[in-house]
């Protein structure tokens, strides 16, 4: 069972990242790129149905932590905190300026909550690609130091950074220069994912300029990715064991670089949901890959005194995860009505949408 429910939360994850990736990667477009109304307010239409609704797995994911894994919803909540707490309040924040941009109509009203849109987008996609590289790191579990645990064995704690700014540090922050490179490639991917998205929603007099953009920007994500594939080996001396010893779950990465290397042909797609396709392709893949690659830890441990956080010993007692699935294949059916019912209604183009106007 404990099984069952980490793929349930793992593809719940997934499917937050690219729906609201995209939300997300549209921000960035807004914040950078939008600087007519028209161009603005194409972009708002092309999110404005859905931003909320995309936001509801964020919380679902959260919800079967805290059901199926207490241990590490205890741990990681309260280890992270600080990031989380600042995750929330971008979240609010962006929230926000989408509701609030349209109330008046004053240029620097909505200046300043256009500001609010691009900014917060920016940065809860870098945090979340820095989140990302804490869990694929690890943490100080039980916060050890000279050799000794000086707190319950998952138990953390996490400054914003430390000193040496390194992720080899006994105390570690959650900033380094290893969780800024996965934050850059997060920021790189869904800025790509939020313009096709664009693409695909609008007829907006961006769109051409925005294929050049992801062109040019796939060179980049390109090059990040080889890198972080190389200095990985400084933080998991073995990295891809999992893969040699499990041969099919190559197919992740197949995955990966068949959505990366498909974007580079997005000037001369005909159909314009497909480098949405292909940037969904890549976020997937990606985070499968990842798993794959720490199977069956959830919160490697940095120490050599208390173990490495696993599926198998942060999970919830079997008869409760077993009443679970009953619940879970109720919430799925009302799940999956609502999901295709909202992108039913809101199939096509959305330029006349007009969202957020008053």
């Amino acid at each position: 069972m404990e099984l069952f429910w980490y793929i349930v939360l793992m593809t719940m994850l997934a499917v937050y990242v690219i729906l609201d990736g995209y939300d997300f990667g549209a921000g960035i477009i807004h914040l950078f790129f939008a600087k007519s109304e028209k161009d603005k307010k194409a972009i708002t239409n092309a999110i404005g149905p859905f931003w909320d609704a995309n936001e509801v797995w964020l919380i679902a994911a959260g919800g079967v932590l805290f059901f199926a894994f207490p241990t590490l919803y205890a741990s990681s909540f309260s280890g992270f905190y600080l990031p989380l707490i600042m995750i929330l309040w971008l979240l609010i924040f962006r929230a926000t300026g989408l509701e609030l941009r349209g109330q008046i109509h004053n240029k620097m009203w909505e200046t300043i909550w256009d500001k609010a849109f691009g900014v917060s987008s920016l940065l809860l996609a870098l945090f979340f690609g820095i989140a990302l590289g804490n869990v694929v790191r690890g943490v100080n579990l039980g916060m050890v130091e000279n050799g000794v645990s000086t707190q319950e064995a998952h138990y953390f704690f996490l400054p914003l950074w430390n000193t040496t700014f390194s992720p080899q540090a006994e105390h570690l922050g959650i900033i380094d220069w290893f969780t800024i490179l996965l934050g850059l490639v997060a920021v790189v991917t869904l800025t790509i994912h939020g313009a096709n998205w664009i693409i695909f929603k609008t007829n907006s007099s961006l769109n051409t300029k925005l294929k050049k953009i992801i062109f040019n920007l796939n060179f980049v994500l390109l090059a990040l990715v080889i890198i972080s594939l190389l200095v990985w080996h400084v933080i998991e001396p073995k990295p891809f064991h999992n893969f040699l010893k499990n041969p099919w779950l190559f197919l992740f990465p197949i995955i990966t670089f068949t959505g990366l290397f498909g974007l580079f042909k997005v000037k001369s797609f005909k159909k314009e949901g497909l480098g949405f396709l292909f940037s969904s392709l890549f976020l997937f893949g990606g985070l499968t890959s990842t798993v794959a690659s720490i199977f069956p830890k959830v919160l490697p441990s940095t120490n050599a005194v208390n173990p490495s956080l696993t599926l198998y010993n942060v999970a919830a007692h079997e008869y409760g995860l077993s009443v679970g699935v009953y619940w879970f294949v109720i919430a799925v059916i009302l799940v999956a009505a609502y999901m295709v019912i909202q992108y039913k209604v809101f199939k096509g183009k959305m330029d006349n949408v007009g969202y957020g106007e008053h």
